[in-house]
């Protein structure tokens, strides 16, 4: 019986026990984490490690290559999308959805040449068959009228439908030569690739059959066409270009307008040729000494040597009062 009451006195005094007490005593089964940078200190409470100039000048670094890198690729979707656009529209059937994909594209050119980087991507995107602007303006706009089929009764009550395409209007084929002058301007590689089209036979053509707005546009195309090309300068002159300006300028019948811009074109093909012996046309004193006389000659070779030191607006202003002269030096003829 002394056992049995020592026993229970003892399961009692356990039992009695404070609570605090035997937490206090058990072993902690949820140990805090133990921060190595804090010195034992638990992780939630440690501070960040101290930062230097290198590692400082390194974040920059690497966010300023990011926000380069977004820019960039935000830029080249912008011209993909303006190109993809104004392409889509300039290979459609009508001559007003032509037209309006055509200054689609003028307007995207003109916003290109503001920015050097923007002018790359517009390089870059010629390498790439889709993007390209020359081969749609040669295969629609520019394209001879030949080349369209002719229409008969076969087609109209034939079970084979025939492609026919609204033909180019004036003011279509001058905003095509527009995008086809700043393209080669922005990229000497257009200007090659415009040759395959046979594109100086086809604008010497346009200056015969067009109207003066076109035959405008075909003047300022055809220089930027000939500027470092050399194979475009061959073609102009196997073309005989040259003497379909003489005509046009020579012409008093012609608009004064447009007799003063062949003698701009004159000049300043003349002014770019001099000096070049290996220029296909190199010649070409020889030749206007034929179409205009030895005396006129004299007068277009000495204005083609306008301003080459003169800003580009005093040199456009420079080069109309030449022009004026040799068109005067000819009507005194």
């Amino acid at each position: 019986m002394a056992r049995t009451q020592n026993s229970l006195s003892i399961n009692r005094t356990k039992g009695n026990e404070n609570p605090k007490e035997r937490s206090s005593k058990s072993p902690d089964m949820n140990p805090k984490p133990i921060s190595p940078v804090s010195g034992g200190e638990p992780s939630g409470s440690g501070l960040p490690p101290p930062s230097s100039p290198e590692t400082d000048a390194a974040a920059e670094a690497v966010v300023s290559d990011l926000v380069t890198s977004l820019g960039r690729r935000r830029l080249y979707r912008e011209v993909t999308l303006a190109l993809r656009s104004g392409l889509r529209e300039a290979r459609a059937d009508f001559s007003f959805l032509r037209t309006r994909g055509l200054r689609g594209l003028i307007k995207f050119l003109q916003s290109v040449a503001c920015s050097d980087e923007s002018v790359r991507l517009f390089r870059h995107s010629q390498t790439i068959p889709e993007l390209q602007v020359i081969p749609v303006l040669f295969q629609n706009t520019l394209s001879s009228t030949k080349d369209n089929p002719s229409v008969t009764l076969d087609h109209v009550f034939g079970v084979d439908p025939v492609k026919i395409n609204s033909p180019a209007t004036d003011n279509e084929v001058s905003l095509a030569l527009r995008v086809l002058e700043g393209c080669c301007l922005m990229y000497s590689r257009c200007a090659s690739q415009a040759q395959k089209f046979k594109a100086i036979k086809v604008l010497v053509n346009i200056l015969s059959i067009r109207g003066e707005l076109a035959q405008a546009a075909c003047l300022d195309a055809l220089i930027s066409l000939m500027l470092d090309s050399s194979i475009n300068q061959k073609d102009f002159d196997e073309c005989h270009g040259l003497e379909r300006v003489a005509d046009i300028l020579k012409d008093e019948d012609v608009d004064e307008n447009i007799r003063l811009k062949c003698g701009e074109f004159l000049l300043i093909l003349i002014g770019h040729v001099h000096g070049k012996e290996n220029s296909p046309i190199a010649h070409i004193h020889e030749d206007i000494k034929q179409l205009f006389g030895e005396k006129c000659a004299s007068l277009i070779w000495a204005a083609s040597q306008f301003g080459s030191t003169l800003d580009p607006d005093q040199r456009q202003t420079a080069l109309q009062i030449q022009a004026r002269r040799v068109l005067e030096s000819l009507e005194i003829q």
